[in-house]
């Protein structure tokens, strides 16, 4: 079997305002790292606008609308402090959303063994009706309910190792029994949310929150101790990934001190569980990661993994 990958160049046209660090740069960053000879066996393909009715299984119409409304003929416009669109981002998000349903259309149905989706802007800040934290719409939660609806799933785990807590994706899959939601962030930290407390409406929450400064033996306690055995309970017939990867030494936004070794390492171990559960059934979707060069390797490593997964 083959990885996946999913992209679309209109990532490039959502244009953040000058200095932000959800920049085009970004996707150049990542696409110039999986254009090398190393990543010549990955399937790539077409990031396709996501369907509507997938984004109204998490989103309100009127909130869709919204989004749409928001959208500027030239320019910028700021939904507030974080997250900024301009006349790109609407087609941006709907692929980003696309991709991640292709990438889980593709895996269910035996096209590729795994899959990454390498799309902008990000989506597990963006809650049911609103968007924040550089994100539009909730990607990996509508992959997760596509999964589960369309594909007639009953158990969906979603693992996001991003260095902020997902609480969008939380908050849209927080009265989802048949889904899975697991998290390690740093504490404290954007968007203050993520406190082992929070454990979902059915128990299906699970937050490991990290303390600045540490690296990447607290995070594998973290997988290995906890996050890991729960999974492995819940025995998911697809796991999901939101891969941000600020949580890298060099991330300007955060202190965790994780190195590319730890990105392989998270990813190894999750397709190890795939193989045991789900037939290695795979989905990773970008989220952060704002330091260029931390960035572009730290994906490579996550995408190799995922290559030897698959092969």
């Amino acid at each position: 079997m083959t990885t996946a990958l999913l992209t679309h160049p209109a990532a490039l046209n959502h244009v953040t305002p000058p200095g932000h660090p959800e920049r085009v740069a970004r996707y150049h960053a990542i696409m110039a790292a999986l254009g090398t000879a190393a990543f010549a066996g990955l399937d790539r393909r077409e990031a396709e606008l996501g369907d509507r009715a997938d984004i109204l299984r998490c989103h309100p119409e009127t909130y869709v609308a919204a989004i749409e409304g928001a959208i500027p003929s030239d320019g910028f416009r700021s939904l507030d402090a974080d997250t900024h669109v301009s006349p790109g981002s609407l087609e941006a998000a709907v692929r980003a959303v696309g991709g991640c349903c292709g990438a889980v259309d593709a895996v269910l149905t035996g096209e590729a063994g795994n899959a990454f989706v390498s799309m902008r802007p990000p989506g597990h800040h963006a809650e049911t009706a609103q968007a924040m934290g550089f994100c539009l719409f909730g990607t990996v939660a509508i992959a997760a309910k596509r999964a589960l609806d369309f594909h007639g799933l009953d158990r969906v785990a979603v693992i996001d190792f991003d260095v902020h807590h997902g609480n969008g994706t939380q908050d849209l899959l927080w009265d989802e029994p048949r889904a899975l939601f697991c998290s390690t962030h740093q504490m404290p930290l954007y968007p203050g949310s993520g406190y082992p407390h929070e454990t979902g409406a059915h128990g299906n929450v699970l937050n490991v929150p990290l303390d600045p400064m540490t690296g990447g033996a607290a995070m594998r306690r973290a997988y290995d101790d906890v996050i890991f055995p729960m999974v492995e309970e819940f025995e998911p017939q697809l796991i999901l990934v939101s891969a941000g990867f600020d949580a890298h030494r060099d991330d300007p936004l955060a202190q965790l001190n994780w190195t590319e070794a730890d990105f392989a390492w998270v990813t190894t171990r999750i397709c190890e569980l795939a193989d045991a559960h789900c037939g290695g059934r795979v989905v990773s979707t970008l989220e952060g990661g704002y330091d260029l060069e931390g960035l572009a390797a730290s994906t490579a490593a996550h995408v190799g993994a995922l290559m030897e997964a698959a092969s």
